[in-house]
C-alpha cells in the first residue's frame, strides 16, 4: 500500500483536485505579485514573522541542523493536517493554496523590485529545493480538496440508493490518504535537507 507506484498511481483518481490546487496555487501567485493595502499588510506579517523564526534559528550553534528541523516539521506536520482538514468542506485547503501561493508571488516581486536578479531569486533560491517541495504541497492540498468533496457527495447522498457505494469509496480514499501522508511526509524530508545544505549554501554564497 505505501510503494511509490502506488502513490503515482492515486494521483490519478484525483486528477480534477490537482489540477484545481494548480490554479488556486498560480491565482495565489498572481495575487501576491499586485497586492497593495491590507492584502500587502496581511503578506508582509507572514513574512515578517518568518524572518523572526529565521533569526532566532540563526542564532543557534548549528544552525543548518536548525533550518532542517524548524524546514522539515514544519511543512510535513502542515501539509498531513491539511490533507485531513479537507473534512471541512475543502475550504482550509483552499485557503492554504492561495496563503502560501500569494507569500511566494509576493517575495519574488518585491525581492526583485529591490534589485535582487531573477535567477538568484529563482533558480538559486527556489528552484533545487522547491523542485520537490511545492508540487508535494500542491498534492497534499489536492487530497485535502477530494476529501471535502467526498463528505459532500455523501451529505448530498443522504438517503438515497447511491449512499450504500459511498462507504467503500471513503474506505479506499482513506487508504489513499494514507499512502499520500506516507510520502508527502518522505518528499518533505528530501526538500529539506536540499533547503537547509544546497539552497542554503547558494543564498549565502
Amino acid at each position: 500500500m505505501l510503494k511509490f507506484s502506488t502513490f503515482l498511481k492515486d494521483l490519478g483518481s484525483i486528477r480534477s483536485a490537482l489540477i484545481w490546487s494548480v490554479v488556486l496555487f498560480a491565482v495565489g501567485i498572481g495575487a501576491g505579485w499586485v497586492s497593495t493595502g491590507p492584502l500587502e499588510e496581511l503578506l508582509l506579517n507572514q513574512i515578517g514573522g518568518l524572518r523572526e523564526v529565521s533569526e532566532r534559528l540563526e542564532q543557534g550553534g548549528n544552525v543548518q541542523w536548525n533550518f532542517f528541523l524548524f524546514i522539515f516539521f514544519n511543512n510535513a506536520i502542515k501539509s498531513v493536517l491539511v490533507i485531513y482538514a479537507g473534512i471541512f468542506f475543502g475550504i482550509l485547503p483552499v485557503i492554504f493554496l492561495l496563503i502560501n501561493g500569494m507569500v511566494l508571488g509576493f517575495v519574488v516581486h518585491t525581492t526583485m523590485n529591490y534589485g535582487a536578479s531573477f535567477y538568484d531569486i529563482v533558480v538559486k533560491g527556489l528552484l533545487p529545493h522547491g523542485i520537490i517541495e511545492i508540487p508535494v504541497i500542491i498534492i497534499a492540498c489536492a487530497f485535502g480538496l477530494k476529501f471535502g468533496g467526498l463528505v459532500i457527495k455523501s451529505l448530498a447522498q443522504l438517503g438515497s440508493d447511491k449512499r450504500n457505494t459511498m462507504g467503500t469509496r471513503w474506505r479506499a480514499f482513506m487508504n489513499r490518504t494514507l499512502t499520500a501522508s506516507f510520502w508527502v511526509v518522505i518528499l518533505l524530508l528530501v526538500a529539506a535537507i536540499i533547503e537547509s545544505t544546497l539552497t542554503y549554501t547558494l543564498v549565502r554564497g
